[in-house]
Order: structure tokens, then C-alpha cells, then sequence
């Protein structure tokens, strides 16, 4: 067992050892600073290289301890009388010690404190001489600007690395002593590093989000293994936060997780062009979904026509964009059993697989009604049955939605159909993750979530997405640019407090001291959102137990297939060639042209 955990050889040098195959030196702390604040030792805990640091502490019982004391003021006070006997001037170190010592004596016997012996020990491991000796001199300038004082163990160079074992035994025996409160400090009881996932093999889950920006160590981040599958992105215009979000979904795809993104601004295209995903661009020739589809029939017993009708009172109150009276609800609810009766489905399960109606049998139910709400709510409905944006909504769905990664477009839709047409998509997700069946992760990405929760019955439906999700193995990642829209409103902060996964980006200094309230951010965290630049992330946990500052990171070819950034896609089109006009058509990310 010896021969397995020890090295094969240690060779000893005056300050160094030759352990195996690298080298490994030890400095010993003889001096400390006369005032520190807790955790004052973090920065040697995140030192990025490898370093081993113990910490000795032998308590000091009390009697020895009132005894060394009492020896200590004696000895103080007799050379205040003496220097006072001749005519010397106080001296202000000596009249600072002689305070602490009662201070500290006065504390024991009161048993508020005790007396420790401590001992801090820090080796240094490298390759190679040359590295070994940068690693150590950063180690001194760390030690050095906290105000302590580093030694070599010259000749001592066995014992001291033997100190730093996980042996618990103290070879070089160089203490100093501490009270209560100040080896309480010395202890970083946080650390910015994230603890690791494991899975039921015991080994690392998760994927890589970036590298800490503090101890520089990759942060490994599993949203699956949270209390709940959620996640909110929050960040300014140009931050970074649709790059981030691509890449983690890029990454969970590797690990088998299927996915489903609803994007406004043809941003993910590229990415599901490139895994082979599937496509559907609403408002495109001959694209379109039928608000009428029902769910497939499930074995749970539930009336899924009824469910139905619940959304359609949603649904038309978006496509609207205005609150439906109780009056108008009574009448849209007759109508559309109405319009489902016409075609032939009823409450029997047998009708279910039959074709659904559309826009126009229910425009024609509503304007055989006869009554004035019904009249009104018709000609409302002219433009999706008849005019302009009648080939959006109106009519059979023409897309499957099934596949391991289906991206919704929705640049092309003008901005006043542009929230419909994302509840839409999100129903036709949310149908396909309750029909299928529950043997892997999923995850639907609403980017520019703002679009949708700005409207009341859209936040409410995504709302209920983020609470339903997890029974389904379903995480909703929400990502969105407007604070406002989101924590302004009791329906988009119950969003946020079911977000187990919560990312800050760059902030605008409008919008902090909002995200500082609801985040409980501190003044430190609060000055990084505000100073962080493309790529710097502040991720926390649902619980606040758990928060690091991050950098995200991504192989160049990662980054080919994820960025929108127009100078770069400009650059990527030039290598490929030019058309006969002298232009590009960008199919990634729309449809406009790139003049060259």
C-alpha cells in the first residue's frame, strides 16, 4: 500500500525537492498583518497554479494561556516604567501591544477567546527549475501584497513538504499565536469555484460554461441535476448572452439532449443547419401552424379538447393584444366548440384524430351568431382569416416540429404578429414534449423572451411552462434583454424564483439597480454587471448557496458555427466566394443581403 501512494523517488536540495517526476519547494509565513477581514487567505486559496497550503492549529489551554499572558504584560509594563524612569518618550508599539495583551487576557478569563498555535505552510510544485521558480515568486508577490512575510526552508526543504501532507503532522514547528477571532479569519469559508455535479458513475456532469474569472478553473455546470431544469439569461444589447446560451445548447446536444428554441432573429439557424436540425421559418411561403392542432390522446384520462379551448382564449387574446372582456370570452367559448363540432370532434376521444378547424370556420361561427360581440370580434379577425397575415395563421399546419434540435425562425414575421406566432411555437413545442416519451433531457430555449412577456396572457402561458417543465424532463431556458419586462411584473419574477440556473451578463446602469434588488447582489457583484465586458457572466444558483464569475469560452470552431457577429459572417462570406451581383444572401441570419 506505501509502495502505491508514495513516489518512486524524492531527491532533497538545499530549497527544493525532486519528488518523482517535478520539483516542489516550501515557504514558511513567519510574519503577519497586524488587522485582516474574514477569508483574508482567499487569494492563496485560488492561486491557478499548484500549490499546497496547511494550516497547523494546536490549541493553547487556558491556564498556560493566562500564565504566558500574564508573563507578556509584565514584561511590557516593566519596560514602559523603566523607559518612563529615564525620560524616554512612549513607544506607541509597545503601548499598542501592551493594550492588546489586556484586551486578550480579559477575553479568556472571560472565556470569549482562546489561544491557538499556528503554523502556515505553502509548497510550491512544478516541472521544471525555471518553473518552479516563477511559480514560487508569484506565490511570495501574492503572500506579500496580503502583508505577510515568506522564508525559504533552506535546508529544511524534507520536513516542510512533509508539513504539507495530508498527514496532519508539523515538522518545522514554526508557529505564531492567534486568538479566536483572528484564526477565524484566516479561514476562506467561500470559495468562487462551483461544486462539481456528479453522476451515478461518480464522474463530472454537466458542460462547460466558461472559465472562472476569479481562480481561472473551468466551471462545470449541469442544469439537469438542479432542483428544477430552468434557467433565466439576463444581459444588455451586444453582451454576449444569445453566444452563451448557444453554446451551452451546442454542447448539451453532445450529451444527448434535444432541444427546441423559439428565435426571433434567425440567430440559431446556422447551429441547427450545422447538427442537421430542422427548420421552421414562420412566414415563409407555405409555413405555418394551425392554433386549432390538437395534442396526440394520452392515457391520463385528461380532456384534451377542453385544454384546447383553454389555450385558443389565450392564444386570441395575443393575436388581439388587448384583454378579452367576459363577454367576449363567453362568445369565443361558444364559438369554438362550435367551430370543433362542425368538423366533426366532440368530447369522444374517437374525434380527436380528425381535422381541426381554422381561423375562417370560426370567423364564419362567430358572424352567424348574430350578436353585436360576435360581429365585433369577426371583423377583428379579418386580418388572420382574409387580409394581410392570413397565411400565417390561417389554415392547416403545414411543419413537423418533431426532431433532436427544432429551431422556430421568426424574423421574417413583422413585429405585430411576432408574439402570436412565439406562443404558437411554444404550444407546438409544448404538445410535442407532453406526447413524447419521457426517456431523455429537453430543453426549450425562448430567446428574446421579452416579446412574449410583455403581454400578459403570453407570461401567464410561459409561467406555467416553467412550473409544469420538470415533470417532463424539460428545462425552459428564458433569455431576454429587457429587465424590465421580466422582474416588473408578479408573473416574470415568479419566472426568475423558478429558475434554478440564473445568468447575468453585462448590465446597463439603468437597469441595476433592479437586477441588484431582485438578484441580491452585493456591491462587488453589482460593479462587476456593470464593468463586465463580451463573454463575462455572473452565474448564481436558484438557492444563492452557490455564485461565480465566469468567462465563456469557445473552440474556434464552436465559435464558426455560433456567432452572428455581422463583421465576422462578412469575413466568412468573402473566403467562400462572391455571387455574380457582387452580394451574399446570409441564409444564418436572414434574408437581407451583404453588399461587398
Amino acid at each position: 500500500m506505501l509502495d502505491v501512494a508514495g513516489p518512486e523517488a524524492i531527491e532533497v536540495h538545499a530549497r527544493a525537492l525532486a519528488v518523482g517526476a517535478h520539483l516542489a519547494t516550501t515557504l514558511v509565513v513567519t510574519g503577519y498583518p497586524a488587522e485582516v477581514t474574514p477569508g483574508w487567505l482567499a487569494p492563496l486559496l485560488n492561486f491557478p497554479g499548484h500549490l499546497d497550503i496547511a494550516l497547523h492549529i494546536e490549541p493553547v489551554p487556558n491556564p498556560i494561556a493566562a500564565a504566558g499572558l500574564k508573563k507578556q504584560r509584565a514584561r511590557l509594563e516593566s519596560g514602559r516604567r523603566t523607559g518612563f524612569d529615564k525620560g524616554h518618550l512612549d513607544d506607541p508599539e509597545v503601548e499598542a501591544a501592551a493594550a492588546d495583551a489586556a484586551e486578550l487576557a480579559y477575553r479568556i478569563a472571560r472565556g470569549e477567546g482562546k489561544l491557538f498555535h499556528v503554523a502556515l505552510y505553502l509548497t510550491v510544485h512544478a516541472a521544471d527549475e525555471e518553473s518552479l521558480a516563477e511559480q514560487a515568486a508569484a506565490v511570495r508577490a501574492i503572500a506579500e501584497s496580503l502583508l505577510m512575510t515568506i522564508a525559504p526552508t533552506t535546508y529544511r526543504a524534507l520536513p516542510g513538504w512533509l508539513a504539507t501532507l495530508p498527514l496532519g503532522i508539523d515538522t518545522l514547528k514554526i508557529r505564531r499565536t492567534f486568538d479566536t477571532a483572528a484564526l477565524a479569519a484566516c479561514f476562506p469559508f467561500t470559495s468562487p469555484d462551483l461544486p462539481t455535479a456528479t453522476g451515478e458513475d461518480g464522474t463530472a456532469s454537466g458542460v462547460l460554461y466558461g472559465l472562472n474569472a476569479v481562480s481561472g478553473a473551468p466551471v462545470l455546470w449541469d442544469r439537469f441535476a438542479q432542483d428544477n431544469y430552468n434557467s433565466i439569461t439576463l444581459a444588455r444589447s451586444g453582451a454576449g448572452k444569445s453566444y452563451l446560451t448557444k453554446l451551452e445548447l451546442l454542447r448539451l446536444l453532445f450529451t444527448r439532449v434535444t432541444a427546441s428554441v423559439i428565435d426571433p432573429e434567425n440567430e440559431y439557424v446556422r447551429l441547427a443547419e450545422t447538427v442537421g436540425g430542422h427548420v421552421i421559418a414562420l412566414g415563409a411561403d407555405g409555413v405555418r401552424l394551425n392554433p386549432f392542432d390538437l395534442p396526440a390522446a394520452t392515457d391520463s384520462g385528461e380532456d384534451v379538447l377542453t385544454r384546447r379551448v383553454l389555450f385558443l382564449h389565450t392564444f386570441l387574446a395575443v393575436l388581439l393584444g388587448t384583454d378579452v372582456t367576459a363577454a367576449e370570452k363567453a362568445v369565443l367559448d361558444r364559438a369554438f366548440l362550435s367551430a370543433y363540432e362542425r368538423a366533426g370532434i366532440t368530447g369522444d376521444t374517437r374525434t380527436w384524430s380528425r381535422t381541426p378547424p381554422t381561423l375562417t370556420d370560426l370567423a364564419a361561427v362567430l358572424t352567424e351568431d348574430g350578436s353585436e360581440t360576435a360581429a365585433e370580434l369577426a371583423d377583428r379577425l379579418v386580418p388572420y382569416t382574409s387580409g394581410s397575415h392570413a397565411r400565417l395563421f390561417n389554415g392547416p399546419s403545414t411543419a413537423a416540429t418533431a426532431g433532436h434540435l427544432v429551431v422556430f425562425a421568426l424574423r421574417r414575421l413583422p413585429e405585430e404578429v411576432k408574439a402570436p406566432a412565439m406562443l404558437l411555437a411554444l404550444d407546438a413545442i409544448w404538445r410535442q414534449v407532453t406526447s413524447r416519451p419521457a426517456s431523455g433531457r429537453h430543453l426549450v430555449v425562448v430567446d428574446e423572451a421579452w416579446l412574449l412577456m410583455r403581454d400578459g396572457a403570453g407570461a401567464r402561458f410561459l409561467f406555467r411552462m416553467a412550473k409544469a417543465a420538470r415533470k417532463y424532463w424539460t428545462g425552459l431556458a428564458v433569455v431576454t434583454q429587457d429587465a424590465d419586462d421580466v422582474l416588473a411584473s408578479p408573473l416574470g419574477r415568479a419566472i426568475v424564483s423558478n429558475a434554478a440556473t440564473q445568468v447575468l451578463l453585462r448590465q446597463a446602469p439603468q437597469a441595476i439597480d433592479t437586477i441588484s434588488e431582485n438578484f441580491h447582489l452585493c456591491h462587488g457583484e453589482r460593479e462587476f454587471l456593470l464593468s463586465a465586458t463580451r463573454g463575462e457572466a455572473l452565474l448564481l444558483t436558484g438557492d444563492r448557496r452557490h455564485k461565480v464569475a465566469l468567462i465563456s469560452i469557445a473552440a474556434p470552431g464552436e465559435h464558426e458555427v455560433i456567432t452572428t457577429d455581422p463583421g465576422e459572417l462578412a469575413a466568412q462570406h468573402a473566403d467562400d466566394g462572391f455571387e455574380s451581383d457582387g452580394s451574399y444572401v446570409d441564409g444564418a441570419v436572414g434574408d437581407e443581403e451583404w453588399e461587398l
